[in-house]
């Protein structure tokens, strides 16, 4: 399997804001390689704001998280540089079997199902 992580640079057009949009895998062994990338971000213009989005990466790892924001804030407390957000992953729900459906077709439409947690 293929634990590798991507990121695309978003940089606005005034420079003020930098989104790094993390895809991929992200875990204890590879988070470090986002450290040169938040930091090459922070170093574009003075105070830009910078957001790490794990929101669409593919697994993200809590331990990385903890690891990554602990870098963030080493790296801000030994400049001054503009702020930056981690913004982690949305939790899915966990992921039941389908056993049956409720409801029955009418006409051409389906009735919709609601899932509990």
């Amino acid at each position: 399997m293929d634990h590798k992580l991507g990121v695309l640079v978003h940089v606005d057009a005034h420079g003020t804001q930098v989104r790094l949009l993390v895809t991929g895998w992200v875990t204890e062994a590879n988070q470090h390689g986002l450290h040169p990338v938040v930091a090459a971000a922070r170093r574009l213009m003075p105070r830009v704001a910078v957001t790490v989005d794990l929101t669409v990466a593919e697994h993200v790892e809590a331990a990385a998280v903890d690891l990554l924001r602990w870098a963030i804030e080493a790296g801000e407390a030994a400049s001054d540089t503009g702020p930056v957000q981690v913004l982690p992953p949305i939790e899915a729900p966990a992921h039941r079997p389908v056993t049956a459906l409720r409801g029955r077709a009418r006409s051409s439409t389906m009735s919709p199902v609601r899932w509990s947690a």
